[in-house]
């Protein structure tokens, strides 16, 4: 289900307690590049450094951990070209959750073999993201298990914006951000937090 609410500071900090014995505090590393190109400093965050390779995690670890007992029960599931499975995956495999991954057929395998190693169950099913989407919605009805969606979820929102709340620690004068945007929960969440 989509997210109507955004999170709140207190539930980004929140998430930020929830993720921190299992997600890695990434560095910030100059760019010599960046920084000639566009005459200030800029700084890199290296989530790519990040347990499962992004930023997904942390949002994925939010919400399947905040499950209560009788949803971990019923799994979760995800939809997802990558990344966001491999989050899902390991998070549903820390907290001892099945978990099912939609993916489409053209997925990189390389990205579907970590999710399945990491203890998921994954579906390649039709040609783009939105069959998949289809198919892990379908699941959910037959199933009750919990979705998990990469970016309209008020707890993956906060989970995402855990890194900007470490942003500012790490870099407390800190002027600009640029944040890439796919779905938007990444950059909602860093918005939210640095607001």
């Amino acid at each position: 289900m989509a997210s109507t609410t955004a999170p709140t500071l207190d539930a980004i900090e929140a998430a930020a307690a929830r993720i921190a014995p299992v997600v890695r505090p990434t560095p910030l590393v100059r760019s010599d590049t960046l920084s000639r190109m566009v005459g200030r400093d800029v700084r890199l965050k290296a989530e790519n450094l990040q347990r499962t390779g992004s930023f997904k995690i942390r949002g994925a670890y939010v919400k399947v951990s905040s499950l209560d007992p009788d949803r971990r029960a019923a799994g979760v599931v995800a939809a997802s070209a990558g990344n966001h499975g491999q989050a899902v995956a390991w998070a549903a495999r820390e907290v001892g959750v099945p978990a099912m991954v939609f993916v489409p057929e053209d997925a990189p395998m390389a990205k579907v073999e970590a999710a399945r190693s990491y203890g998921a169950r994954v579906e390649m099913t039709g040609e783009r993201f939105e069959e998949s989407l289809v198919a892990a919605k379908a699941y959910v009805e037959e199933t009750g298990a919990v979705f998990v969606h990469p970016f309209e979820d008020e707890a993956v929102i906060a989970g995402q914006g855990t890194l900007g709340l470490e942003l500012a620690e790490q870099l407390p004068d800190l002027e600009t951000v640029v944040v890439p945007i796919g779905g938007g929960g990444l950059s909602s969440g860093v918005a939210l937090a640095l607001e």
